[in-house]
């Protein structure tokens, strides 16, 4: 089994952390979101994963290559790397990997984090699988329609007028890769568009009509890392489900919390819903929802639903703040 995860996008609205750090590389809960999305993929599938392809931007750069191929490696398989030049839509960005796709593949987007039914196994036998979740306005997303037995009979993206409520949130299982490949580039050979660019799920629409059985799946909870205070509450979720304790030989800890290594709490107290990168320093202050990156500086603060870079020197109150890397707040 393989995954590929495309996620060239640059995270505009998770500015200014993603000047630094492309946004699948941020931190939620000790790990990078992109990190949560392949174990967890992993948890869900009955076969051994080999193979992981990202399909990246190269604005990236080297180090964030390095970084997404030790994630790989943590889960024993094999990282590739591909590049998407121009952002022509989804069945472009997969297509990239087209060297990766030749048998059985999992598909996840890097924009949301999800967290799975661990009771729900994906069933390798099927011909494809579609998550879906739904929601109340799916305007902005691509729908399902399914027949009465389960299957899927319509793919509709970003419908404007009600269609069905089961948004598509990114998440996809292809028992025959090589075949998807084979239709998407069919879509590209043709220039055959939807909104402007190649959607997968025109691609999965030629599928069905040529008899491939599409059925859906569903997660416990999907979760968006749009901008700053949907990741923060992101990581708030993410700590509570998967039960993250954070250790710490000084200060109050109240759980759950991630404390990452050679963390200093001085008189102060760190969470709930608090993620606190390596080498960070927390004194004389109060910590909550928020998730601190590494190497930072908390000095005399009362801190809540706040995002602080790599590097920070932050002193004084923040209710609601987002500070990039080696950035210096004084109040």
């Amino acid at each position: 089994m393989k995954i590929i995860i495309p996620m060239a996008g640059m995270g505009k609205r998770m500015r200014p952390h993603t000047l630094t750090v492309p946004k699948p590389l941020i931190p939620i809960a000790g790990k990078p979101m992109v990190q949560h999305i392949v174990e967890d993929l992993a948890g869900i599938c009955p076969e051994k994963i080999t193979e992981i392809a990202y399909v990246i931007s190269r604005a990236f750069g080297k180090e964030a290559e390095k970084n997404l191929l030790a994630v790989a490696t943590k889960l024993g398989a094999q990282g590739k790397i591909y590049y998407q030049d121009e952002p022509l839509g989804t069945a472009h960005a997969i297509l990239c990997a087209k060297d990766s796709l030749d048998e059985k593949t999992l598909i996840a987007f890097a924009d949301t984090l999800f967290v799975a039914d661990k009771t729900a196994k994906v069933d390798t036998n099927k011909d494809g699988i579609i998550w879906v979740q739904k929601i109340e306005d799916p305007r902005q997303f691509g729908v399902v329609k399914l027949d009465g037995e389960g299957f899927i009979t319509d793919f509709v993206e970003k419908p404007q007028t009600f269609i069905s409520d089961l948004a598509i949130i990114g998440i996809y299982y292809f028992k025959d890769g090589a075949y998807l490949k084979n239709e998407m580039q069919h879509l590209i050979d043709n220039d055959i568009k939807d909104k402007g660019e190649f959607q997968l799920t025109n691609a999965m629409e030629n599928m069905k009509q040529k008899g491939t059985k599409f059925v859906t799946s569903q997660v416990a909870e999907w979760l968006d890392c749009g901008n700053k205070d949907a990741t923060i509450y992101t990581n708030k979720r993410i700590l509570d489900h998967k039960k993250i304790t954070g250790k710490s030989e000084g200060g109050k800890i109240i759980q759950p919390c991630f404390v990452g290594e050679n963390v200093k709490i001085v008189n102060s107290t760190v969470g709930p819903f608090a993620s606190i990168g390596d080498n960070c320093v927390i004194e004389n202050s109060t910590v909550e929802n928020c998730i601190v990156q590494t190497n930072t500086k908390v000095k005399n603060a009362q801190l809540s639903n706040t995002l602080l870079g790599n590097y920070v020197e932050f002193t004084g109150n923040a209710k609601d703040a987002s500070i990039g890397d080696y950035s210096t707040i004084k109040n």
